[in-house]
């Protein structure tokens, strides 16, 4: 074998060794969806928006697919728990993946699961926390603390879900 071909040889198997590796190493990396910071804060703000429309002072926090922190945002006059209420119920639905109150039905209902709501001390079973589903993939959580009422709460973050275009915006039917 001549020099020349040897060394084309060994090219031709380097790229393809490294074209199978590339293949191979982008599999092992799932892709998922991610909440932007101006499309959490453009929902965050539609809550405010629809509850200072209801009359009511309230805090909006969105959390991310681990539960952190993405947008908080309290309106003018809102009451400083809110701020922890709202992040709580966000992290909630995000974790359970379903509506807090839901699951604060769902303890009263059956005693025996009295101890989820001691999980751990960001965990709030109140009414106004939704998971935002988008693409059948819960991608965070909304919570909504401060009106007089967690059906007000929930009614203001259902305007935030569909800032997001979730798959569920928990509308009453």
């Amino acid at each position: 074998m001549t020099h020349t071909f040897k060394s084309l040889l060994i090219g031709i198997s380097a790229l393809i060794l490294c074209a199978a590796s590339t293949h191979i190493l982008a599999q092992d990396f799932p892709s998922q969806k991610v909440l932007s910071l101006e499309l959490s804060t453009q929902a965050a703000m539609a809550a405010i928006k629809k509850c200072h429309d209801d009359g009511f002072k309230v805090s909006v926090a969105i959390v991310d697919q681990s539960g952190l922190l993405k947008v908080q945002l309290k309106a003018d006059g809102a009451g400083p728990h809110t701020l922890d209420s709202s992040r709580r119920k966000a992290y909630t639905a995000n974790s359970l993946r379903d509506s807090t109150h839901k699951f604060a039905i769902l303890v009263t209902q059956k005693p025996e699961l009295q101890s989820l709501s001691r999980m751990n001390e960001n965990i709030l079973l109140l009414g106004g926390g939704f998971p935002i589903k988008i693409g059948g993939e819960v991608v965070g959580g909304i919570g909504v603390g401060g009106a007089p009422g967690i059906e007000y709460d929930e009614v203001c973050a259902s305007a935030a879900l569909k800032i997001l275009k979730a798959d569920d915006t928990f509308e009453k039917q």
